[in-house]
């Protein structure tokens, strides 16, 4: 073997030995002196080492008369070593035996004030040393990916379908859509709810004075978990902007002793939007729809021309023809489907979704008034980020930064975050 690839074996194969070696048993403490080593400082000292036969006398061992401390090392190379050591006043940190090369090899520490390229060249023109050359890092091959996505103590966070699809986690370390205040046009909703605290900041309610009532609704109670529930309050789960403000509009109601979907008129809802409008909310989530309404038209024509923000479901029948998702301007979701999306429709998680329910409960539901939700609490972390986008901008960053998950497109949080802060970067 050519002195240079010798050189370069001992050497990594010296500290390879020692790290792998020494995990199994470490006789000598020879992990933690690991962590002593000074790539500036020391030096890698490699000795022959044959092994003795064992000898025939009482008291000696397979690897002859060896001096405690020299783990694997033979006779002449401990005594190589001790010499060397007393000559050149040098400190050993760690050793181990490298077999294959016959050596046994040291990482040492020169004594203060030595000039150690020096050092390393007298060391190496000395016969008994076989090896001499400076200690040195290496890094692994491999992309680091530091893992800074916010790390929430609500216990079924992991369980949120949409909150993992979407990336939410990710795309909230840089916003949470702290500042952003939502208009959220349904049924009533929890204001009790755990994770509801603090973010419902106002409630209207445009069908009666029941207060009990507004509590007990469902939809709505769905709809702002999905959007803005609590994070790290110890508390179930997470909302998709966690720390925007919520407004909710109660236009929709239950019938008593039904087990049908909440329904609203037009008087509720005009009410409503024109509430609406003497407000400063910027996003309108409206999950809900029916016929075309001259009347609604005009209101959500004047919240368009507001720079509002609406979001509303996709119906049932996929038909595009009715309120609100008729309106030019308005950005209708759809619940995530193999099927190709109408032009112009996102996608978004509507299946099987975790959310909060009224009394300070938990379950699932459907529908695409949850993936309406979800795109509501991405556009409130975008808007977080940049106020000023108005719904063309809004809608098309999010259609262009939709990614396939589970064999669907739909919404990304994280995609739509990372593109507008790197358009943010390149316009500066």
């Amino acid at each position: 073997m050519k002195l240079a690839a010798l050189v370069f074996t001992a050497a990594v194969a010296c500290l390879g030995m020692q790290v792998s070696a020494a995990a199994a048993s470490d006789p000598s403490g020879q992990i933690a002196a690991a962590s002593a080593m000074n790539s500036q400082r020391d030096i890698v000292l490699a000795v022959a080492n044959p092994i003795d036969p064992p000898a025939l006398h009482a008291g000696s061992s397979l690897l002859g008369y060896t001096p405690a401390g020299y783990y694997g090392a033979g006779q002449r190379a401990a005594s190589a070593l001790g010499a060397l050591k007393q000559h050149y006043q040098l400190h050993e940190i760690a050793g181990w035996p490298i077999k294959a090369l016959g050596v046994y090899c040291v990482v040492v520490e020169a004594p203060a004030g030595t000039n150690r390229d020096e050092l390393i060249k007298t060391l190496a023109k000395d016969d008994r040393v076989k090896l001499a050359q400076p200690l040195q890092d290496y890094s692994v091959y491999a992309t680091a990916e530091t893992d800074t996505r916010p790390r929430y103590n609500d216990p079924y966070v992991g369980l949120q379908r949409g909150f993992v699809e979407t990336d939410a986690a990710l795309a909230q370390t840089f916003s949470q859509g702290e500042g952003v205040h939502i208009a959220v046009v349904d049924t009533g909703a929890d204001t009790k709810h755990p994770d509801l605290q603090g973010r419902i900041h106002d409630i209207h309610d445009m069908v009666g004075a029941d207060a009990s009532a507004f509590d007990r609704d469902n939809h709505g109670t769905e709809v702002a978990g999905v959007i803005a529930a609590d994070a790290d309050n110890h508390q179930g789960i997470v909302g998709i902007a966690p720390k925007a403000v919520l407004s909710v509009y109660k236009a929709c109601w239950y019938a008593p002793a039904s087990h049908a979907g909440a329904h609203c008129n037009t008087f509720t809802l005009a009410k409503a939007l024109a509430a609406v409008i003497d407000t400063d909310a910027r996003i309108v989530n409206l999950s809900l729809g029916g016929p075309a309404d001259p009347l609604l038209d005009k209101l959500l024509a004047q919240l368009l021309s507001q720079g509002r923000i609406v979001v509303a479901a996709l119906p049932p029948s996929g038909n595009l023809d009715g309120f609100p998702s008729h309106a030019p301007g308005v950005i209708v979701v759809r619940t995530s489907d193999a099927t190709p999306a109408p032009p112009g429709v996102l996608s978004a998680p509507g299946k099987d979704i975790l959310t909060t329910q009224p009394g300070g409960g938990y379950d699932f539901t459907s529908g695409s008034s949850m993936a309406a939700a979800h795109v509501s609490g991405i556009v409130a972390l975008l808007l977080s980020l940049s106020p000023r986008l108005d719904a063309h901008a809004v809608r098309d960053l999010l259609l262009e930064s939709s990614r396939r998950s589970n064999g669907v497109m739909e919404v990304n949080a994280a995609a739509a975050v990372a593109a507008l802060r790197n358009a943010g970067k390149s316009t500066r």
